[in-house]
């Protein structure tokens, strides 16, 4: 076990700066319970369990595990050290102002790591959140190793590219996940390595290289690179509901992914960090007709 203090340089709210590598309550790989946050990560020393938890002056950070000093040694990216908001002007909107006043501690994360966050999100690709963290959420119990250390109980640290291409074919289909996505993730694991390379590059490059596997695209990537690299403009094109929710929140009125960039231009540079504002204070949009159906393919 190893534990230490870290001061950041800024406010850091833990909830609002790890709550995007979450993939819903019941994942595996990282939970939130009264004595902190849990994260189940695999390192280049090994797995480790790494908790952290706000006190005086700052967080405390242990963990377990043989990747135990990495899981440390990462803590500074993770809780947004590198996230350089220079250039970042909120006063452009009154709204984006005052949720910069309000939240402080939102920091972009760096999780240093590719993997973890590319697989969910191609498993989200075109189904509802429900679906996408109910397919991780059993993939990861069946295929993940347990989370070293006093870790709560069914956490798991995510496959390794080697494990996910173990995955048999009807595991895939009983966890709800579709010929089209599983194809993507094996495409994706079996240069799985090089794209892990890619969290030591520019969010640029990384994402250009993402797309160069089929069935990546610009969503995927975005998605994956905001995580993995703490990308501070990288939006998601393609979501559901962003483009609605930014409509929304900056001008009352739903928009499309067009609309959505137009609105959000004055911050490039930082175009997801307003997103991630908005997100923050949980504004929602205007729905009207039925709700996306969540088909359940897991028996047939």
């Amino acid at each position: 076990m190893l534990s230490v203090r870290y001061a950041p340089s800024e406010p850091v709210s833990l909830g609002l700066v790890l709550a995007p590598l979450r993939q819903g309550p019941g994942d595996p790989t990282c939970r939130h319970d009264a004595s902190g946050w849990w994260l189940a990560l695999s390192t280049p020393e090994g797995s480790a369990t790494l908790r952290l938890r706000e006190v005086a002056g700052g967080v405390e950070a242990t963990a377990w595990g043989a990747g135990a000093e990495h899981a440390i040694a990462g803590v500074p990216d993770l809780l947004g050290a590198r996230d350089d908001s220079q250039g970042f002007d909120p006063a452009r909107h009154p709204l984006v102002a005052e949720l910069h006043r309000r939240f402080p501690g939102l920091r972009l994360t760096r999780a240093g790591r590719v993997m973890p966050f590319l697989v969910p999100t191609v498993l989200g690709q075109k189904v509802t959140g429900f679906e996408q963290k109910r397919a991780w959420r059993q993939l990861v119990t069946r295929h993940g190793e347990p989370a070293p250390g006093p870790a709560p109980a069914g956490m798991r640290v995510a496959p390794s590219s080697a494990a996910w291409k173990r995955v048999p074919s009807w595991q895939w289909h009983t966890a709800g996940v579709g010929p089209q996505r599983s194809d993507t993730v094996m495409r994706a694991v079996a240069v799985g390595e090089s794209l892990e390379r890619t969290a030591t590059m520019d969010a640029a490059e990384a994402s250009r290289r993402l797309r160069t596997i089929p069935g990546i695209g610009v969503w995927t990537a975005a998605e994956t690179v905001q995580r993995s690299h703490g990308d501070p403009d990288a939006v998601s094109v393609g979501d559901f509901h962003i483009s609605k929710v930014v409509g929304w929140a900056l001008t009352g009125a739903r928009v499309d992914d067009d609309g959505m960039l137009e609105l959000l231009e004055p911050w490039r540079g930082h175009r997801q960090r307003v997103v991630r504002l908005i997100e923050a204070a949980g504004i929602g949009y205007e729905r009207h007709g039925p709700r996306m159906t969540i088909v359940d393919n897991r028996r047939r």
